[in-house]
């Protein structure tokens, strides 16, 4: 009797909107099994997907809720832990102008959660999967050539950076690491001015997760598979 193939499980985090929920329907229609998540109050579009999805809630800036959640999953190993939440501030902020407050707010939610994320729950992932998260072009220092986003652009260098350190911590490592840019898209926060459509992003950035699935290492791509240089 012929036995069916292993479903393949992401746990994807931020997928409650934007690119996350884009990248949560496009898993599905993959024939993924996607564990997404959301804050407590924004899981609503989630819920309108069908597939083998199940639903968690966690806000990744509060440690006691990471701690909840790699609770709640001890029990599960996934291929794919991908970290896609993020933030920005008002895009007219220059390192000059924000406030204390709001450079926090952007670090702590696209730089340091992440990487608490990353470490939290490395141990369910396969020992042939892939840990990837979200930055962003603007993270190159190399690109940086007419300055503006400068704190996002600043939290997605940090990202890079960490990522970078973590790697290091597991060079003997056989697991894939990625840094993923995936363009700028046209979502609530890339705005309708942006070049690329979900449609455009989302499925290539997809196809370049998979693509890299097995390569050891850190890689820094966009949503083509094009290295992006630090």
């Amino acid at each position: 009797m012929q036995t069916s193939a292993r479903q393949n499980t992401i746990l994807l985090i931020g997928a409650s909107r934007g690119l996350g929920l884009a990248m949560t329907a496009e898993y599905l229609k993959r024939g993924w099994r996607v564990i997404a998540t959301g804050r407590a109050t924004s899981t609503d579009k989630l819920r309108q997907l069908s597939g083998a999805l199940e639903i968690e809630t966690v806000d990744i800036t509060l440690p006691e809720q990471v701690a909840d959640l790699r609770a709640r999953l001890a029990d599960r190993q996934i291929d794919v832990l991908f970290v896609n939440a993020g933030v920005k501030n008002d895009d007219r902020e220059t390192i000059a102008d924000v406030s204390t407050e709001e450079f926090i707010r952007v670090m702590v939610t696209n730089s340091l959660s992440p990487m608490r994320v990353v470490e939290a729950f490395q141990d369910l992932v396969a020992p042939n999967g892939t840990i990837g998260v979200m930055s962003s072009g603007q993270g190159s220092v190399t690109n940086n050539v007419n300055g503006q986003y400068e704190v996002y652009r600043g939290s997605k260098a940090a990202l890079n950076m960490f990522m970078r350190s973590f790697a290091a911590r597991h060079a003997d490592d056989p697991r894939t690491l990625l840094l993923m840019a995936p363009g700028w898209v046209r979502t609530d926060m890339g705005g309708p001015e942006a070049r690329l459509s979900i449609e455009e992003s989302i499925p290539n950035l997809l196809n370049t997760i998979d693509a890299y699935a097995g390569r050891s290492g850190l890689h820094y791509l966009d949503y083509l598979g094009r290295v992006v240089p630090w």
